[in-house]
């Protein structure tokens, strides 16, 4: 099995350009599944239920979010309606709207999917250590292969977790920051991990927003009204090369396109 996880996707041009890309680099590399965080789609701070459907177009079987899950009012009934395809970070009350977790069927392998959110920097939930344990025990025996996006800022907390999880889940990527980091790799139990994938977007700005509105916030610490970048745009993230028996991951590759 051949797992596609793509960065924060940015703003409606990273919609428009993973529509015009995404079917293509999947039917070029063989990728049976693809998951996108999708947070910062509707112009930065959120996703709309709009967003979320053009983005599940696109190519994406899995959107994943994070901090800033709930900043569009109408994602709330789209999240409640729309639980095989749409997950939020799963250590949120249990009140909030929508699902942390699903089930996917791919290729007859079932892939439990969970989305959880990091406490350093961010808003302080549950823990994401004691969550995903809930899950993984709630599910056993339901489930071939587990995927987990770790939203978080701290590339310590991502690590922890990862590690922490070698072994029982296949496939871990941090997400959030935007920033494609250097360390993919295979853990020792057979996990398969990178700390964040990057970003879908513009890559002339900083982190997908206007350069100058967020070095003005930075030098004078005023509110600042941020939109997303101009000029070229680019897609990153990591192919998982799964072995669904072995319950292992064979090899992990940073792309971008």
């Amino acid at each position: 099995m051949r797992i596609l996880a793509l960065g924060d996707i940015v703003g409606h041009v990273a919609i428009d350009y993973l529509a015009e890309k995404l079917w293509a680099f999947r039917a070029q590399n063989k990728i049976d599944f693809c998951v996108a965080n999708g947070e910062n789609a509707t112009e930065i701070r959120g996703i709309s239920a709009a967003d979320a459907e053009a983005i599940l177009g696109t190519g994406v079987d899995l959107i994943t979010l994070g901090n800033h899950a709930f900043g569009m009012k109408d994602i709330y009934s789209y999240l409640d309606a729309n639980e095989h395809c749409i997950i939020r970070p799963a250590n949120y009350p249990t009140d909030a709207p929508g699902v942390g977790y699903t089930i996917f069927g791919v290729n007859n392998w079932r892939v439990l999917c969970i989305n959880v959110s990091g406490r350093v920097y961010l808003d302080p939930l549950a823990s994401p250590f004691d969550t995903v344990d809930r899950i993984l025990d709630r599910e056993a025996g339901r489930y071939d292969v587990a995927l987990l996006d770790i939203h978080a800022e701290a590339t310590s907390e991502k690590l922890a977790i990862g590690r922490y999880f070698d072994g029982r889940v296949q496939v871990m990527f941090g997400t959030h920051t935007h920033v494609p980091t250097a360390d993919e790799q295979v853990l020792p139990l057979g996990s398969g991990y990178i700390t964040d994938l990057g970003m879908c977007g513009p890559q002339n700005g900083i982190l997908g927003t206007d350069a100058d509105a967020v070095i003005h916030r930075f030098r004078t610490m005023m509110p600042t009204r941020f939109s997303v970048a101009d000029g070229p745009v680019s897609a990153q993230g990591v192919i998982f090369d799964v072995d669904e028996g072995a319950g292992k991951v064979r090899k992990v590759t940073r792309v971008s396109f």
